[in-house]
């Protein structure tokens, strides 16, 4: 059955959440918001492809920093309101420099910073 991007369940504002995963350690990298468009384009490209919510247009993963996602897997959850993308990530993910933007977590009631910035 080929796959239509509008039977994904988008928000209110036509956007979805997109986590990003690393095909080979299995790592969460990031969270970002896709639309309808974004969807096809990734799925087309195999260039992880976004909906930028601060300047309202496309933002391919990688573009002007060279930290490009390419496109393993893609799946969305039961619901069909929240995607899944599994990647070659090049780079670090997060705009931090950090591999993962999940570097901050809450061990014994403290915060801790579980990754430094790449060099």
């Amino acid at each position: 059955m080929p796959f239509d991007p509008a039977s994904l369940k988008f928000d209110d504002k036509g956007l979805i959440p997109a986590i990003a995963q690393d095909a080979a350690t299995g790592e969460v990298l990031m969270m970002a918001w896709m639309n309808a468009q974004s969807v096809a384009k990734t799925l087309e490209s195999g260039k992880v492809t976004y909906w930028s919510r601060s300047r309202q247009a496309f933002w391919v993963k990688g573009e002007t920093s060279g930290h490009l996602q390419e496109l393993v897997d893609f799946r969305f959850d039961c619901d069909s309101d929240c995607i899944l993308v599994t990647v070659n990530q090049t780079g670090p993910a997060c705009h931090t420099n950090r591999r993962s933007c999940f570097y901050t977590a809450v061990r014994g009631g403290e915060t801790v910073e579980l990754s430094k910035p790449m060099t």
